[in-house]
């Protein structure tokens, strides 16, 4: 027997090399546990592309959407609504009686992600930098705004062209974003691979084509990240995106899916205890009819095509419900729109669209000819929705209108769309701002122009649509200096009945926005103004919650 000696030894051996192992595994495994304990990263995966992360040249929705997260401007949106708060501004701007001044008060004690000071002379520096370096989003700013300087280290003046009733909204624009003027001052051009804001996150690694990782910015003035970062990948198809959300090689999917593949998630999600995050959209999606080209230069023959178009049954059979039916260019989130398409044509009128083009001289022996020229990306599936539209008028107008699809690619339509080379072309519109204006004045106003040929240089002929109307232009004019409520509302409407009745665009659907989480992701929200905080985003560890 041995002896009580001998017995402790061994119980000392075994109590030591079960603390070691014990040891061992805390150190192996204390990454990973530690990463679970502070909120680990996420990852976002999107087939979207980001061009550049320079505010003042950045144009696209998901460059917008990361420069929501990593830069902070004067105004934003409040969660879950579009109503303008202040973020960057102390307070809501001063405004002169002639509504040409603006002096913003400015929060203080914000660092920009270089350690260095914002204020007034920074924001200032900011503001014109957008405006001077010409990017491709300046003209919001430059169009409007004749000077912008600091009168304090904490007040910031802003003197205007004309009056604009909403130009806070274009202060909201996520290019409009305070930078630091340290980390730009000596550079002559657009710094595309970076970006130094003041926002939640900064920019730790940015390998184009691959990924983005934003790191948390620890002395940032607002509320902390519920996560530890951020990694945006970036895939290659909508189908790799959709293989990678399932099998959990991204923890959301955000921009872009088909709608099938929508679908698919949506009829899983329950089952595999997927989130799904969704919001209606204020994009659109149009036409552009070239009111110079024949036959299109007939006003009876755009009438007809918009008395033709079925929008329910596409939004059925083609968008599964993810988008729906739109019968203004104003969008339905935005309460001045007015579905005044299909007050006057209805949808799939077939009856109507025949009297139109018989008016107009045609019959069945004597068609009238239109191309519908489109991207083969179009609203997803762009040869899907054409042919379909296509069937659906063959069935609803009979032999009077033949339809020739001509699809191209989008960066060729976008070189040759203001020279008149199409007679249509089926498009979408992404907003600056949530304002009727914006989905108007972008459209419908012309600089230069005659009543023989149409517009020369201005908006519509930039839209490929040169349409010349002096009624709609004062009509715009008054709208955008109105600050009574109830009489630009009263513009707007008219505005919206002179397109219906002109029609150099048709309206056709509004998207709804959609982003996938895995099961245990919590706080995935797509804003109404399509923007995903990233810093609401987190994982738990209770799967049933």
């Amino acid at each position: 027997m041995p002896s009580l000696k001998t017995v402790l030894k061994y119980l000392f051996l075994w109590l030591l090399g079960l603390l070691l192992s014990g040891l061992f595994v805390y150190l192996y495994f204390r990454p990973s546990l530690s990463q679970i304990n502070e909120n680990p990263r996420i990852t976002i995966g999107t087939t979207s592309t980001i061009r550049t992360l320079d505010p003042a040249d950045a144009y696209d929705l998901i460059s917008g959407n990361v420069l929501f997260n990593v830069c902070d401007r004067l105004y934003t949106y409040n969660s879950g609504s579009t109503d303008l708060i202040p973020q960057l501004a102390a307070d809501y701007p001063k405004i002169s009686a002639d509504g040409l001044t603006y002096r913003i008060s400015l929060k203080t004690g914000i660092k920009f992600h270089d350690g260095t000071d914002f204020n007034a002379e920074a924001m200032a520096f900011s503001l014109n930098r957008f405006i001077k370096l010409g990017g491709s989003p300046s003209f919001l700013l430059a169009d409007i705004v004749t000077s912008v300087k600091a009168l304090s280290p904490t007040e910031l003046e802003i003197k205007l062209k004309e009056r604009l009733e909403f130009f806070p909204k274009l202060l909201a624009f996520t290019g409009a974003a305070a930078i630091s003027p340290t980390a730009y001052k000596n550079t002559e051009g657009f710094l595309p691979n970076k970006v130094i804001g003041t926002g939640a996150y900064q920019v730790g690694e940015y390998i184009e084509g691959n990924i983005l990782r934003l790191n948390p910015f620890p002395k940032y003035w607002g509320e902390q990240p519920k996560n530890a970062g951020i990694d945006l990948q970036f895939i290659s198809s909508n189908a790799n995106l959709l293989n990678s959300f399932k099998t959990g090689g991204v923890d959301v999917a955000w921009q872009t899916l088909s709608p099938a593949q929508i679908h698919n998630l949506e009829v899983n999600a329950k089952k595999q205890g997927w989130k799904i995050a969704s919001n209606q959209g204020s994009v659109i999606l149009y036409i552009v009819l070239n009111v110079r080209q024949p036959p299109l230069d007939n006003l009876k023959v755009r009438q007809a095509i918009a008395a033709a178009i079925n929008r329910p049954l596409l939004s059925e059979r083609v968008f599964q419900n993810q988008r729906i039916p739109l019968y203004s260019l104003v969008p339905k989130t935005l309460n001045d729109s007015i579905p005044t398409f299909q007050n006057l044509y209805g949808d799939g009128n077939g009856k109507l669209a025949r009297q139109l083009l018989t008016e107009a001289g045609y019959s069945d022996a004597k068609p009238v000819q239109v191309s519908f020229w489109y991207s083969p990306k179009y609203a997803g599936n762009g040869g899907l929705v054409l042919s379909t539209l296509k069937a659906a008028i063959a069935r609803d107008v009979g032999k009077i209108l033949e339809i020739k699809l001509e699809k191209v690619d989008t960066t060729t339509a976008y070189s040759y769309l203001d020279q008149g080379v199409y007679d249509t072309f089926f498009l979408d519109w992404v907003p600056d701002i949530f304002d009727p204006d914006n989905f108007l004045q972008p459209f419908l106003t012309c600089d230069q122009a005659s009543l023989e040929k149409g517009c020369i240089k201005g908006r519509s002929q930039y839209q490929g649509s040169f349409y010349y109307n002096p009624e709609i232009n004062d009509l715009i004019a008054q709208q955008r200096r109105e600050s009574n409520p109830q009489k630009r509302s009263a513009l707007l409407t008219k505005i919206q009945e002179i397109l219906a009745r002109d029609v150099p665009f048709i309206p056709l659907w509004q998207n709804k926005e959609y982003a996938f989480g895995r099961s245990r992701i919590r706080g995935l929200e797509v804003e109404p103004t399509q923007q995903l905080d990233y810093s609401k985003i987190y994982r738990s560890l209770d799967i049933s919650l």
